[in-house]
Parts: C-alpha cells; structure tokens; sequence
C-alpha cells in the first residue's frame, strides 16, 4: 500500500528499506484520511500498527512542506508512559532518517536542563509523556503556537493514569487550527466522550478495536488456588515452547512473589512493576529486548506502552480486572501477523469474570489441560445461561421441591481438620504439588 502513495521520497525509501509495504487494517483505514488532513477517533487493538498509522501521514506532511528554518515544534506525540514514548520516537527517527525533520523525546528521569536546551534547537517533532512536557511548558520551554499536528496514543491509559485534564490543557495550549489525531485500544473508556468533544473537531471514527487477533490462541487452565496456579505456571514456563514470554499479576506484591518462585525454580526471569526506578526498568527491558532473560513478570501498570518484538506467549497468572486490561495485555502477543498464545489460569473465585471477558470481547477460551496438573475444580457444578456460577441461594431452590420443608444443616463435624501442608521456605505459599 506504502509504494502506492504519493509519499514524500526520502519516507518512501526508508519504508522500502524496512520491508513496509504491505499495510495492515489499521493503517489502512488510517493513512489516507490523516494525509487528507481530518481529525481522527481511531480505535485498534495493541499490536496492529498504530504507530506507522499516524507517523507516515504526519511526517510526510511535515517534510513535503517548505519549512522555515526555525519552526519550532510542528507534531506533538503524546504517550502515557516513558516506554511506549520511547518506542514511538525511536521509530520517528528511523521513518525520519532521510528527511530534514527531527525528533526529539522529552520524558520525565531525564536531565531537566539538557531537554530545555534540545528543546531550543526546535525540533519539528517531539514526542513526550504529559507530565513531563507540561513541567517545560511552566517554564516556557515550549512552544506549541505553531503545532500542526497533536497525536494522542493509547488514549484509554492516558485516562485510566489519569493525565486526562492534562491532555486537555496541553491541548488549548496549542494552535486551534491544527489536526489532532485520537488513538486507543479501546473506545469504551469513561471520559473517551469529552477527550473526543474537547479535542477533535468533526472527527472520522474508525473502530476496529472490537476485532480480535486470529493469530493469538486464547486458552484457560483452571485451578484450585493460588498454590495450583504456582505448579501451572512453572509447568507452562518450561514446558510450552516461547522465544519470550510475559507473565502478568494484578499487583506488585504478586508479581514479585512470582517473580521469586521463578528464580527459585532457575528459571531466567525479570520482574517489573510501578516501584521499580526509572534506571532499573531500563536495565530490565534492555535484557528482555536483548534476550539476555527471556521471562518478564510484569504488573498492568508496568507493563503499559511494552512493544516488545518475539513475545510468543502471554501467561495471566492474576486474570485481569476488566476486558479492556485482558486486550492490552494480550496484545503483546500475535503482533503483526506473527503467531502467538495467550493462557489464562482461572480459580473458582475468576470464574465469573472470565464469563465476563468472554462475552465483552466476543471471545471463546479454549479449555487447556495437563493430566499430571489437573486439579478438583473443573468448573461450576450449575450454570446460568450466560455461563456464570449459580449463586449458592439458587443451587438450593433449585433442589428444592415444591412445598417440601427446608432441612436443617447438619452440625458441623468435630473431627480434626487435617494439618496444613508445609510452607514453602522460597515463596510463603504451599510447596508445589508433585502429584494431583
């Protein structure tokens, strides 16, 4: 599709170079109505393109124009993390390599002083995380009069981060007449609505963030307890084959409790999470990256913005809040076209909300099993239609006949209850079952 545009020379031989010729639905559906200038709603899936969607139209505008010698700064990428920030401007500089544009990122951990003098050079693109760039704003390092371009990624995790209101005021900051571009993995997210009244004006909705990836398998593994799921997930990490895989937990306190059973069990293993330092994440993802550990146990707000090439296998040990969490992590797998496996463990408690996630997304788990793990929980002994678990309450009328009197439950048992098993030494929890 690329080849077929009318792009700027040196972008089109750059996408040539990297092999880019062949779109995906996003960009698509994308490119050709951002270079006809339109303000965008653009709702996609991670993993599908999103950023080539609104790079190549931006940065052929910006370079096919006869620019003054000092614009200042001409597209504004705004990104919820410092990771995805640094994942768009280094594919910026790369589509930019043969053009007179240049980019600069400006994220928080950085040298405050050393961003105000690049910012002094004016860089016509700068892609920035929104704490950060507000900061420079304070101080008047930046200049946003003449923008012509304002990208929003990940629009969904800018609100869920809650860096709405400050989305909105780096946006009346900026030049009224220019195109604001509105990208996200989901549509549904409260507050999208008045993002979207407050930022685009007469917009072109694209959704496309209903569609799942036919290249990922979606499993689940059900599980007694927390203790099963250990056995599960040290079973999966050595036995499913993976070049890389992402192991996700709800909170940081699980991630690192998993994070410690993977070690213990000499498995090459990195952990992230929101209280780790700007210089630890960095080291962590440059291992991952460079395949010197190839298990990364990460907690959602960690792992926001993670563009990570070769991730074959997606393991949610913690099954996530909502459907929207379940799209983002999942996406970190089957990218691209590239095949990929996303494996759920599911405990009585989850079961509901896996019932949930199905029917939000459309989606059928396959049931996954492995004989030497099979475990006493093999789903809800009664279903209603949607699937879900019938209530204890209706388990009973349901039994009961009409006009029959209720029985009175039997006393409990004074027998001794049985002794607890021993705790693991390595991670608190009960030791790893070597039989079911």
């Amino acid at each position: 599709m690329f080849q077929q545009l009318d792009l700027y020379p040196g972008l089109r031989k750059t996408l040539e170079d990297l092999g880019l010729d062949t779109a995906t639905d996003v960009q698509a559906a994308t490119v050709t109505a951002a270079l006809e200038g339109k303000d965008l709603l653009v709702g996609a899936r991670t993993g599908t393109g999103k950023t080539l969607a609104y790079l190549v139209p931006t940065i052929h505008a910006l370079a096919s124009d006869t620019l003054p010698r000092h614009p200042g700064t001409l597209a504004l990428i705004l990104a919820p993390t410092r990771e995805l920030a640094r994942q768009v401007a280094r594919q910026a500089e790369q589509l930019t390599s043969r053009t007179p544009l240049n980019t600069l990122l400006l994220t928080g951990g950085e040298p405050f002083k050393i961003q105000v003098a690049e910012l002094r050079k004016a860089p016509e693109i700068v892609v920035a995380t929104p704490g950060r760039l507000l900061e420079l704003m304070e101080k008047q390092a930046v200049d946003l009069s003449v923008l012509r371009v304002l990208v929003v990624d990940e629009a969904d995790r800018v609100l869920e981060m809650g860096f709405g209101q400050d989305i909105e005021t780096i946006a009346g900051a900026a030049n009224p007449e220019r195109q604001t571009l509105l990208l996200s993995a989901t549509l549904g997210r409260t507050g999208m609505g008045a993002l979207e009244k407050t930022l685009l004006r007469d917009p072109l909705r694209i959704d496309l963030s209903a569609e799942q990836a036919q290249t990922i398998r979606h499993c689940v593994m059900l599980a007694d307890d927390r203790s099963h799921k250990n056995e599960e997930l040290v079973w999966l990490l050595r036995n499913q084959p993976f070049r890389r895989a992402l192991v996700f937990a709800n909170t940081r306190e699980n991630a690192e409790r998993l994070f410690t059973l993977a070690r213990a069990q000499n498995l090459e293993a990195g952990v992230l999470h929101g209280e780790k330092s700007h210089d630890a994440r960095k080291a962590i993802m440059e291992r991952f990256s460079h395949g010197r550990m190839n298990i990364l146990i990460a907690s959602d707000v960690a792992a926001r913005g993670l563009d990570i090439p070769d991730v074959e296998l997606v393991i949610n040990v913690d099954l996530p809040r909502r459907g929207d969490d379940y799209t983002h992590r999942v996406g970190r797998t089957g990218r691209m076209g590239r095949e990929g496996v996303a494996i759920s463990l599911v405990e009585p408690g989850e079961w509901n909300r896996m019932i949930d996630i199905q029917r939000y997304l459309k989606l059928t788990f396959e049931r996954m099993e492995v004989e030497a793990l099979l475990g006493k929980f093999r789903g809800p002994k009664q279903t209603r239609k949607s699937g879900k678990t019938v209530g204890k309450k209706k388990r009973e009328k349901a039994v009961e006949k009409p006009g029959a009197k209720r029985k009175t439950p039997a006393r409990k048992s004074s027998a001794k209850k049985p002794a607890k098993r021993k705790q693991s030494p390595i991670t608190g929890e009960e030791t790893l079952r070597k039989k079911r």
